[in-house]
């Protein structure tokens, strides 16, 4: 072998390595989107139902929000908030966003593009009158 010349294993590998890291890469960023790209911020839906559960994850919380329509059939909404670093840097915790357990709340959202039960917070109010506004 010549130098300057490299094992054709070891060229391999990185290839791999690379194809791998790009791949890894394209996916990672795939994966956030802008509130832009999901949500129509050009209409405002009010929601009123029951905290069901919420996820405190990186980057944004969710609020999953039984809501039920008209006709009577409950809709199970994920509600996404802002950043939760924001959202402690504002005095918002967990358990704060919870609120009591089967209490009914009014939210309002910029509801998603794709027409499904999904939207971004912008106001969440609790039964006794205490709100978060977190995207106003």
């Amino acid at each position: 072998m010549g130098a300057g010349q490299k094992p054709v294993e070891i060229t391999r590998l990185r290839s791999i390595a690379l194809a791998l890291a790009i791949t890894v890469l394209a996916t990672t960023a795939d994966a956030h989107h802008s509130v832009l790209g999901q949500f129509d911020v050009s209409k405002v839906v009010t929601l009123t139902g029951t905290i069901a559960k919420v996820d405190w994850i990186n980057p944004h919380a969710y609020v999953y929000l039984d809501v039920k329509a008209t006709d009577g059939r409950m809709t199970k909404w994920a509600l996404s908030t802002i950043p939760i670093a924001m959202m402690r840097k504002g005095g918002i915790s967990r358990e704060a966003l919870t609120g009591k357990t089967g209490e009914t709340v009014r939210v309002k959202a910029n509801p998603a593009l794709n027409g499904k039960p999904f939207a971004w917070i912008i106001r969440i109010t609790y039964a006794d009158g205490h709100y978060f506004a977190l995207f106003e």
